[in-house]
This record gives C-alpha cells, sequence and structure tokens, in this order.
C-alpha cells in the first residue's frame, strides 16, 4: 500500500523519488524537521549509490 519503495522511488513513476515526511508510516512524537533531514540525507546516499552503479 505504500507510494514508495525502501529505496524511496514512486512506484510506476521511473526516476522519481520522495524524500520528505508523507514516506513516514506515522508522524514521530519528536521534531519532524530532524526526521526529515535523516530521510533525506538517506536519500542522498540511495541517489549517490544508484548513479555510482549505472543504469
Amino acid at each position: 500500500m505504500a507510494v514508495v519503495d525502501p529505496e524511496l522511488r514512486v512506484h510506476g513513476i521511473l526516476g522519481l523519488r520522495v524524500a520528505d515526511a508523507s514516506v513516514m508510516p506515522s508522524i514521530v512524537s519528536a521534531n519532524t524537521n530532524a526526521t526529515v533531514y535523516a530521510i533525506a540525507e538517506r536519500a542522498s546516499e540511495l541517489i549517490q549509490a544508484a548513479y555510482r552503479s549505472g543504469p
């Protein structure tokens, strides 16, 4: 039922990733800004790894 896979790629749309609070299964009780920064850092790592490995 998720819109994105574990690598933050949107199902059905090639080349699109989502890195914001909408990918969280539930809202955290702490500062959401820090959580979104962590998601963005992970997305950056995933994109860099995909770029290095090629198509």
